[in-house]
């Protein structure tokens, strides 16, 4: 990756709708040239692939939108986990991140009563020792 690889990538990230004329006139490039390097990118995995971001309070169909920080029990590991928790229902993202906990899961629920069978279930079945969830009432739009 090169510098305009770099800038595409910021002007995707901010309008992943943009046509391939316009990316191009942006960073210099011929329409077919920015297409040719956004191709590349998409085979190489640098961009794995393109989103809707909804705001969580216009999305009544999901119902609760919510951000588990788990911890895991000393006799699981990251691969366990990793594969266990990708089973369960409602869950849309897992990041192993830094800091107090070891991942950060993204998830949907129904209601009150879901979310607190998912918990559970995290706990059973997926090896985590601690929890603290947050529900998302609303999203700023992204720039």
């Amino acid at each position: 990756m090169d510098r305009l690889d770099r800038e595409i990538l910021g002007i995707l990230q901010e309008d992943a709708r943009i046509s391939y004329r316009d990316l191009g006139v942006r960073v210099g490039l011929s329409a077919n040239a920015a297409g040719d390097r956004v191709r590349r990118m998409r085979r190489d995995g640098v961009i794995r692939g393109f989103t809707v971001i909804i705001d969580p309070a216009a999305d009544t169909r999901s119902g609760l939108v919510v951000f588990i920080d788990v911890s895991l029990r000393l006799d699981t590991t990251n691969e366990q986990f990793e594969r266990a928790v990708l089973t369960l229902p409602g869950i849309t993202e897992v990041v192993h991140v830094t800091g107090a906990h070891d991942y950060l899961v993204r998830a949907t629920a129904a209601d009150p009563a879901s979310l607190d069978a998912l918990l559970r279930r995290l706990k059973k079945d997926a090896g985590v020792a601690h929890s603290t969830t947050r529900i998302a009432l609303r999203a700023a739009p992204a720039r």
